[in-house]
């Protein structure tokens, strides 16, 4: 039986099996030589059988349960960061085997960390170096483009195109942009300058940043809240998140529609919220606007590179906040940016 493989269970087989040999003789001794009192003899041997058991199953169990205790903290403190937690496996057992199976999967689970790791890192060093080989072609293109614009001024034709390739260099620069920013905040290259900041500023500098293109494409930018707002963040930072979730609302909202930036202060949080009326997110991409480059089948969109939400979600968490989106097909879309207000104890 494999369960007798265990020395300690082995062990106290042969214990039970022994007493209850022993009581046996015993008792059969008692029998065959008619002792006195025989019945009263065998109970008290009967009693102490039942003891001298129970003694042991009770230190056996005693034993397991300092043993499973010792494991369960060793796989606590590998749940909890300890790479290095192992479970003490050196005796032989059931148990024992299971817990080596255990060792070797966190053995497992650490090297695929590590290499996942090294991948990450590796992905992160290409696109740093990438984009960093893109600013200086993508500055000369854009000078040869406005030397060429200069000349275009009587050519109908060469003006549109030349309005058309500025537009095209600005979306690159505007992805290299957000793929260096994303890179710094993953590396932690970034530090977040936090000071006190009036929201109602910070918004109004958004309004007047989109203000030109709102206009121009039939659409209102409505804000709604205090002056007196307080908020501790990166006021470069922030502002760039919320630049590119309003952005994201123009993109996705017709002429005529209305994108409004509320914000509002709770007894532990500040809130902005971004709504629009726009076409809204299907159901099968609300769970996923938030990852890099993803594009949905579903999505009209042909300008955006998807890397706009995913820096404005990395951009918010770094400021310990929170974002939620809320959509509706045909009616629009919510995101709502969460801030817990610290407070000195």
């Amino acid at each position: 039986m494999k369960i007798l493989t265990d020395r300690k269970i082995k062990s106290l087989f042969c214990v039970i099996l022994v007493c209850v040999l022993v009581f046996a003789l015993i008792s059969t001794l008692l029998m065959i030589f008619e002792v006195k009192n025989a019945a009263v003899y065998i109970f008290v041997c009967a009693i102490s059988l039942f003891f001298t058991i129970l003694i042991d199953l009770y230190r056996y169990f005693t034993r397991q349960n300092k043993t499973i205790e010792k494991a369960e903290a060793q796989i606590t403190a590998y749940i909890a960061g300890n790479q290095a937690a192992r479970i003490d496996c050196d005796d032989e057992g059931e148990l024992y085997k299971l817990f080596h199976k255990v060792n070797s999967l966190v053995s497992i689970l650490n090297a695929h960390a590590e290499n996942e790791l090294k991948s990450k890192e590796f992905l992160k060093n290409t696109i740093f170096d990438i984009s960093h080989q893109l600013k200086t072609p993508l500055a000369a293109l854009n000078i040869y483009n406005g030397i060429m614009q200069d000349e275009a001024e009587a050519l109908p034709e060469m003006k549109e195109f030349t309005e058309l390739t500025e537009h095209e260099l600005d979306r690159i620069e505007t992805l290299v942009q957000n793929l260096l920013k994303i890179t710094k905040l993953d590396a932690g290259t970034i530090t977040i300058d936090k000071d006190l900041e009036n929201v109602s500023e910070m918004i109004k500098s958004v309004k007047k940043h989109f203000s030109f293109r709102a206009e121009r494409e039939g659409k209102q930018i409505i804000l709604t809240g205090e002056d007196n707002i307080i908020l501790l963040c990166d006021r470069d930072w922030l502002t760039q998140a919320i630049d590119n979730i309003v952005k994201n609302a123009l993109d996705h909202t017709a002429e005529g529609g209305i994108i409004s930036i509320e914000w509002k202060r709770f007894a532990s949080v500040i809130q902005i919220i971004i709504k629009d009326n726009g076409s809204g997110i299907h159901p099968e991409d609300l769970h996923h606007i938030f990852k890099r480059f993803y594009r949905s089948r579903f999505s009209k969109d042909t300008q955006g590179v998807g890397l706009g939400l995913p820096l404005a979600k990395a951009i918010v968490e770094a400021h310990n906040g929170t974002i939620e989106v809320d959509s509706e097909l045909g009616r629009g879309t919510t995101f709502t940016i969460n801030f817990l207000i610290t407070t000195k104890l």
